[in-house]
């Protein structure tokens, strides 16, 4: 298991990217307040709130190897799927490609749930 081990598994895998996920999503977050077109974001830059904080949510559920940890990944893919979603309704880089991260963490998280 991860940094107290040598061997990566599917956990360490989905600590991976959650934290690439939680990442792109803050770095969105504040591009998008820079844009013109801020009050048309609103609802993305909530769920773009929403997709970092549930990530390191996980993180922290798979670092300690919790119970509830599966479930919880379920639920944070079902956020990032909703995330990539309202992202993918802006067409500047920076949204399309959080989409894009947001997608990757979302199937990550599915198979850690599974």
């Amino acid at each position: 298991m991860g940094v107290l081990s040598a061997s990566p598994t599917n956990m360490d895998n989905c600590i991976e990217a959650c934290v690439k996920c939680a990442r792109a999503c803050e770095e969105c977050t504040t591009a998008c307040l820079q844009e013109q077109d801020v009050q048309a974001r609103v609802h993305c830059i909530q769920t773009l709130n929403d997709c970092a904080e549930i990530c390191l949510q996980a993180i922290a559920y798979m670092a300690r190897n919790s119970a509830f940890a599966q479930q919880h990944c379920q639920l944070c893919a079902t956020i990032c799927e909703a995330c990539a979603t309202e992202c993918e309704k802006f067409q500047d880089a920076h949204c399309q490609e959080c989409a894009k991260i947001c997608r990757e963490c979302a199937e990550t998280c599915r198979n850690m749930a599974s």
